[in-house]
This record gives C-alpha cells, sequence and structure tokens, in this order.
C-alpha cells in the first residue's frame, strides 16, 4: 500500500473518531485555536516566524507540511520555552523521516500549558468570608492544550511540491475537555532561480473543537503564504536568506491584526538570516511587529539554536536542539 493511501485511511478514520455532538450548536470561535500561532523552532522564531517558504526541515510540518519534501535523513527536534515568568510552559517535538527521492512522513506534538492552577473554597461555603471562615486550596488543576501533527509530503514535479497534516486537538480545563480535528495543506515551489514560493492553508476545512460541555468550536481557516530568496557569498562561505510571511484570517478580526480589509485581516512576519562558515548563524526578525532575533550552531548532526522575542508582556527565549541520523539509505542531495 502506498503511503499517501496510508495517509488517506488515517484521515478518514480520525475523522469518523472525531465528531461533533449534534445536538450541539456550533460556534465560530476567533482564538479557539490561538495555542497553535506560537510557532516552533528557535530558528524560524528568531527569523519572526516567516518560514512557511524558507522552512525544509523537520519543523516544516508546522510551518508548511510540503517543505518536509526538503528532509534528506531523519531528523529529530526539541523546544522548551517558559513565558510570563515561568507560569505559561511550551513544548514542542517532532520527527521527519524521508522515503526515497519523493516523499516524507512528520509526526509533531505541541502542549501549552498552565500547571497546578489553585481553586480555592471556603471551609463553609454557606457563610461569608470572614477571619474565621478563610479560604483554603481545594484542588490543582491543569489548563493544557495539545495538539498532533502527522504530516505527509511528496515531491510531483522537480520544483513543486505539496504536502498534508492531519491534525488532532486535545484541550482540557479543570475537570472538562474538548477534542478536535483539522487538516493543513501546503504546497511548496521554486519557479524561477533560488526564489521559494510556499503556501499552507490551515485548518482547510475548518477544525471542530467538541467540548464535553455540549458546546462545539470552529476554527476558521487562515492562508500562509511565504517567500523566501537565499543566495550565497564568496566572503567566509556565507550564505543570506531574506524571508516574508503574510497570514490572512477571514473572520474579522479587525484592530487586533495589523491590517485589515472588511472580513479579512493580515499579519506580517519578517526575517533575516546570515550564515557564515557552514556552521554559525546570526537572525533578526518581526513577529506580527515584534522584534526578534538569533543565533544557531551548525554541526555535522547536529543544530543548536536560539531565539529571543520581544512581547508586550515579558520577553522570552527559546532554544531548541535538533538531530539529523546521516544514513546512507536515506534520500541523499541531488
Amino acid at each position: 500500500m502506498k503511503i499517501n493511501h496510508i495517509f488517506f485511511l488515517i484521515s478518514l478514520l480520525t475523522a469518523l473518531l472525531v465528531r461533533p455532538n449534534s445536538s450541539a450548536a456550533v460556534t465560530a470561535a476567533k482564538y479557539a485555536g490561538e495555542f497553535l500561532t506560537t510557532g516552533v523552532g528557535a530558528r524560524a522564531l528568531g527569523m519572526g516566524g516567516s518560514h512557511v517558504a524558507a522552512g525544509t526541515d523537520v519543523t516544516a510540518g508546522y510551518w508548511n507540511p510540503a517543505g518536509l519534501i526538503g528532509v534528506r535523513h531523519p531528523q529529530f527536534i526539541l523546544m522548551h520555552s517558559s513565558r510570563f515568568s515561568g507560569i505559561v510552559k511550551y513544548d514542542y517535538g517532532a520527527l521527519a523521516v524521508p522515503f526515497g527521492n519523493r516523499q516524507s512522513l512528520g509526526l509533531s506534538l505541541i502542549r501549552l500549558a498552565v500547571d497546578d492552577i489553585p481553586i480555592t473554597a471556603l471551609t463553609d461555603p454557606d457563610l461569608p468570608l470572614s477571619e474565621t471562615n478563610r479560604p483554603y486550596i481545594e484542588k490543582l488543576v491543569n489548563d493544557a492544550e495539545y495538539a498532533l501533527y502527522i504530516s505527509y509530503a511528496k515531491v510531483v514535479a522537480g520544483k513543486f511540491s505539496y504536502g498534508a497534516n492531519i491534525k488532532m486537538i486535545q484541550k482540557g480545563v479543570g475537570d472538562n475537555s474538548a477534542w478536535g480535528l483539522g487538516f493543513d495543506f501546503g504546497i511548496l515551489l521554486n519557479p524561477f532561480k533560488r526564489l521559494l514560493m510556499g503556501v499552507n492553508l490551515q485548518d482547510a476545512t475548518t477544525t471542530l473543537i467538541a467540548w464535553d460541555t455540549q458546546r462545539n468550536e470552529l476554527i476558521t481557516p487562515t492562508l500562509k503564504l511565504g517567500l523566501a530568496y537565499p543566495f550565497q557569498l564568496s566572503f567566509l562561505s556565507s550564505r543570506i536568506l531574506p524571508a516574508l510571511d503574510i497570514d490572512t484570517r477571514f473572520e474579522n478580526r479587525g484592530t487586533t491584526s495589523q491590517a485589515a480589509a472588511g472580513p479579512l485581516s493580515f499579519d506580517f512576519h519578517l526575517g533575516l538570516e546570515y550564515t557564515f562558515l557552514s556552521a554559525v548563524a546570526l537572525r533578526i526578525g518581526s513577529d506580527i511587529g515584534q522584534f526578534t532575533a538569533g543565533a544557531g550552531l551548525r554541526l555535522p548532526q547536529l543544530h543548536l539554536d536560539y531565539a529571543f522575542m520581544s512581547h508586550d508582556l515579558g520577553d522570552t527565549h527559546r532554544i531548541s536542539i535538533k538531530i539529523s541520523i546521516d544514513k546512507s539509505k536515506f534520500r541523499q542531495p541531488k
């Protein structure tokens, strides 16, 4: 059985397993999928999140599944960060494996959580708060959101590839939980010279989030467009990679986005990476108007990356480690 047939069967099975409650109302929730917009990989985040066209490694399962076709050998990545004085924990891990010269598979997992939230109660709930009837911590709960991506990419022609994600979501707040299912579709093409163009339609069919409280939420599609143009310099074996991404949403976010036109809203990601000696990288970017920067060290089978991200509520730092398994049986550079 071909890999793309297996991918289709997995999609069908997950669609049957995660179904909405037919008796519950469905609400188009603007920020139901906001935890999926945080971004992954310190390299991409140091470049302002401009990675729809520039990302051709294991992180492409998130940024644009078509970019997984650039994975030459099995790759594994881990990233952890604590945000807002350590209150919010964000973890990411992914694996990508190429098959022959034309196909790749990927698996990515994201967790965003606030752990150990104290829930208080009064000693005697029938009486008002007083010196003798004070609150105590009754229990600790978590607010956690998970996303699992199963990704597939294939080369159609030498300069054109496509990819898709099955995206399964699980949320939990205290004693309540929700499950969701969505699909992303991406393409990556090289129309001329070194120009790369990427498109990722996230939540293409809308992503359903079904709560056990009989509430159903829909995440509306987001169209991400990306451009990248890497070029080599003779000085110190250098390479410069400028990149631009535009996020287009269709849910009337208005002034909460950088630009808007009727129900459409637009956010921009700009990034620049300078690599020298084929081993050390310096990065700078703008993530929806917020300054970013970063650096990376590239060893034969190990990449270490750091990103700094400014934010009105507090700056954050991201570190990711990527490992490549160099085996001759996997895809080789053309």
